[in-house]
């Protein structure tokens, strides 16, 4: 793949399970599509710039551990595959839990735009499997695949792909209010979730 399409995937990948952030961008859109449209950026925004620390940080990892990039791809693809196991795992009891608490919790009060897009940033920044899914990713292409024009290709279209999906949850919140069907919200959460699994299978078995 080049090099936006791989962003592109890695942003997909960590965008696309509906969990508690879609849900409630789901539900906010039910309010309004400004305070929606403004939480979907937020969420992209910090996808964004997790991608964007995961660059600088992935390819002085892969430098360090020269020689061993056999052993840094097949971690990298555990972690990955850990990672979406773990979700597709809990897809029922996340999916059921997102819709019953954390819309409460963090999604009353109606608030504009702004507020909607410091709470929605603060949400997805506190999640630490962002920053180990881009991490992995990063660290798994290597010192020479992340530098210079290349990284900010990479983290533009992690940026374009989690707003585009982002956004769309928030229309349809905006168009249908949070009565998504449940069926719906599992298949886009498996999608996603597989996606991420498929980018481990790859950096297991590059050819």
């Amino acid at each position: 793949m080049t090099t936006a399409a791989e962003g592109a995937a890695a942003g997909l990948g960590v965008a696309m399970p509906l969990g508690a952030i879609g849900v409630l961008l789901l539900q906010e859109g039910r309010r309004g599509w400004r305070p929606a449209a403004s939480g979907a950026a937020a969420v992209a925004v910090v996808d964004g710039l997790y991608a964007a620390v995961a660059v600088l940080v992935g390819p002085q990892l892969a430098r360090a551990l020269a020689g061993y990039e056999g052993w840094v791809r097949l971690l990298s693809a555990v972690l990955l595959a850990v990672i979406a196991v773990r979700g597709l795992l809990s897809l029922r009891g996340a999916a059921q839990s997102a819709q019953a608490g954390p819309g409460e919790a963090a999604g009353g009060g109606e608030g504009g735009a702004f507020r909607s897009f410091v709470r929605f940033g603060l949400l997805t920044l506190v999640n630490p499997m962002t920053a180990l899914y881009f991490t992995a990713l990063i660290a798994a292409r290597g010192s020479g695949g992340s530098g210079g024009s290349g990284g900010a290709v990479y983290v533009a279209a992690v940026f374009a792909a989690s707003l585009l999906w982002q956004e769309l949850l928030a229309a349809a919140g905006a168009l249908a209010g949070a009565r998504l069907r449940p069926g719906v919200r599992r298949a886009t959460y498996a999608a996603g979730y597989g996606l991420v699994a498929c980018l481990a299978i790859r950096l297991a078995w590059p050819g």
